[in-house]
C-alpha cells in the first residue's frame, strides 16, 4: 500500500482542493507516482472518470476537484479517487453517487444513517487507488471539528483513523480568526482524532508573513503542533477550474472587455466550470448574475449552464424575471447557448412524468428552441469526442444528464457525438443547445465561435494554461511549505 498524507481544513473553502492539487504536482515533479483521494465530496460540478475493469461504454461521476488533481498527478481520473459524491438537488436532499454510479437519493438526516454502509466502498476504493502509487494525498471535506457528526464520519477523522492516515490541518487566514480556528479544533477534538494531526499550515496569507510570527507562536503554545509553512494568496489558483458553487459569489463581476457573457446563477447550478475557457480569453468578460439581479442589457452572449434540478431552476428563472431579460436579449439580436439543463430550459416544455426531480412534473420552457424534454430514469454518463456542426471543428467533452430532447430544431444539431446528432440550433443560428459539457474547452471551436460574435484572436491553448497554473501553484508551495517534511510524515 502506498504511503499517504491527508489535508483537513478548519472549515469549508479553506483551499484544500488547490493545496492537494499543488502538492500532487510537487510530488509528480519529484518523480513520485502520486494519486489524489477524497472519500466523500459534495458538489454539482462533476467529471466523468474511468471505472477500472468496466469495459462497457460510458464512465462514472467524480467531483471535478479530483479530476483536476488527477491532471496534476499526470494520470487518468478514476472513480475510486472520489468514491462518494453527493449532488445536492434540494435544500435538504441530494443524489448519492458511489464509485461513479447512482446509489440513490437521501435527505440529509437519512444520509447520516447511510454513511456507515458507505465506509466499505470508501475503503475498497482507497485500496484500489493505492495499488500502483508511491504516495496518495487525501483531501478531507468540511472540518473535523464537526464533532456532532463524528460518529458516522467517513470524510475526515472517521476515514483517517480507519485508514491510519496522518493529517495536516489547513487554516484560512483570509477569513479571519485563524488562530482560534486552529486552536479551537485542537481543543474540541477527542484524543484519538487529535493524535492523527502531525501539524498544520496557514493558507491564503496576504502581505508580510513576518507579521504573523507571534500568531504562529500562539498556535504552537495552544496546540504543540508544528507549522509546515504559511502559503501566500495563490494568484494562479484563479486560473484553475472551481469546484464549489460558494466561489460564485466572488465571480459575480468581471473586468470590462470586448464581449460580455452573462451567466445566470441557477440555484442548482452544475458544471459551471464550462465557462472557464471563456473566462481565460483576454477579450471576454464572464459575469455570473446572482438572483435578484437583471441579466445585463449589454451582454453579447447569455449562457444558461447545467442544472441538477432543471424544472426547479426553470421556475426560479422566471421568479427572477430572467425569462423577460432573455427575450429582450434575443430581440436585440443577442446570442444564447444552453448547456445540458440549460439546453432543456430553452425548449417549449420540460416533462418529468416519474417525478425524478421532485413534485412538479411539467412546466413550460423558455420557448427559444422548438424542442421538448422528457426526463427519464437512466442517466447518460460518458466522455465523448464530437464535432461541431456549424463550424465543422472537433470537440471534446462529456455528458452527464437525464432526459431525452426531441423536436423540429433538433433537425439542426449543434454537434455530432459518436455518430449521433446532439442538441439543437434556432433557424437564425443565434440560439444553441447541447448536452455536451466542455464545449468551450476546444480551442479551435472556441476561437471560431468568438469570431462569429465579432471577437478575433480567440482560441488560446486552455489546457496548457491549466498546466501552467498547476506548475505555478506547485512552485509557490515549494517556496513556502516544507514539502519534504510533509511527504516524510506520510505513512
Amino acid at each position: 500500500m502506498a504511503r499517504a498524507i491527508m489535508l483537513q481544513g478548519t472549515g469549508s473553502d479553506v483551499g484544500k482542493t488547490v493545496l492537494v492539487a499543488g502538492l500532487c504536482r510537487v510530488a509528480k515533479k519529484r518523480g513520485l507516482k502520486v494519486r489524489p483521494f477524497k472519500p466523500q465530496n459534495m458538489s454539482n460540478n462533476a467529471a466523468v472518470a474511468d471505472i477500472p475493469g468496466d469495459n462497457r461504454r460510458g464512465g462514472g461521476e467524480i467531483g471535478r476537484a479530483q479530476w483536476l488533481q488527477a491532471i496534476a498527478c499526470g494520470v487518468a481520473p478514476s472513480v475510486h479517487m472520489n468514491p462518494v459524491l453527493l449532488k445536492p438537488q434540494t435544500d435538504v436532499g441530494a443524489q448519492i453517487i458511489v464509485q461513479g454510479k447512482v446509489f440513490g437519493e437521501a435527505r440529509a438526516r437519512d444520509y447520516q444513517a447511510l454513511k456507515g454502509r458507505l465506509m466499505d466502498a470508501v475503503l475498497d476504493s482507497w485500496a484500489k487507488v493505492g495499488e500502483d502509487a508511491d504516495l496518495v494525498i487525501v483531501e478531507g471535506a468540511g472540518s473535523p471539528a464537526e464533532i456532532n457528526l463524528r460518529s458516522r464520519d467517513i470524510a475526515n477523522m472517521g476515514f483517517a483513523t480507519r485508514a491510519n492516515v496522518p493529517v495536516v490541518l489547513v487554516g484560512d487566514i483570509d477569513r479571519g480568526g485563524v488562530i482560534a480556528s486552529v486552536a479551537g479544533t485542537h481543543l474540541i477534538l477527542p484524543e484519538e482524532d487529535r493524535r492523527m494531526i502531525v501539524g498544520y499550515l496557514i493558507n491564503k496569507f496576504r502581505g508580510d508573513v513576518s507579521l504573523f510570527d507571534d500568531g504562529l507562536k500562539a498556535i504552537e503554545k495552544f496546540t504543540g503542533w508544528r507549522c509546515f509553512g504559511v502559503v501566500p494568496w495563490l494568484k494562479a489558483a484563479a486560473r484553475l477550474p472551481s469546484e464549489d458553487s460558494v466561489v460564485l459569489e466572488r465571480l459575480a463581476s468581471g473586468e470590462a472587455r470586448a464581449l460580455k457573457v452573462a451567466v445566470p446563477m441557477l440555484g442548482r447550478i452544475a458544471n459551471f466550470d464550462d465557462l472557464d475557457p471563456l473566462k481565460a480569453e483576454p477579450q471576454v468578460e464572464v459575469v455570473f448574475v446572482p438572483p435578484g439581479t437583471p441579466l445585463p442589457a449589454d451582454a453579447g452572449l447569455v449562457v444558461i449552464p447545467g442544472s441538477k434540478s432543471t424544472i426547479g431552476d426553470l421556475l426560479k428563472f422566471r421568479e427572477n424575471s430572467w425569462d423577460r431579460d432573455l427575450l429582450a436579449h434575443r430581440r436585440r439580436g443577442g446570442h444564447i447557448v444552453g448547456i445540458c439543463g440549460g439546453f432543456q430550459m430553452l425548449g417549449r416544455l420540460v416533462r418529468d412524468p416519474d417525478g425524478i426531480e421532485g413534485s412538479v412534473t411539467e412546466t413550460e420552457g423558455l420557448g427559444l428552441l422548438d424542442v421538448e424534454t422528457v426526463m427519464e430514469p437512466e442517466k447518460t454518463v460518458r466522455n465523448v469526442s464530437a464535432r461541431s456542426v456549424p463550424f465543422d471543428l472537433p470537440l471534446e467533452g462529456y455528458e452527464i444528464h437525464l432526459g431525452r430532447t426531441t423536436g423540429p430544431d433538433t433537425m439542426r444539431p449543434s454537434a455530432i457525438i459518436n455518430g449521433a446528432e446532439d442538441g439543437a440550433i434556432s433557424a437564425d443560428g443565434k440560439v444553441i443547445g447541447t448536452y455536451m459539457h466542455g464545449l468551450f474547452g476546444a480551442d479551435g471551436f472556441r476561437g471560431k465561435f468568438l469570431e462569429s460574435l465579432g471577437i478575433s484572436g480567440g482560441g488560446i491553448d486552455y489546457r496548457a494554461e491549466v498546466e501552467r497554473a498547476l506548475d505555478e501553484v506547485a512552485a509557490e508551495l515549494e517556496g513556502h511549505l516544507d514539502c519534504d517534511a510533509i511527504f516524510a510524515m506520510a505513512r
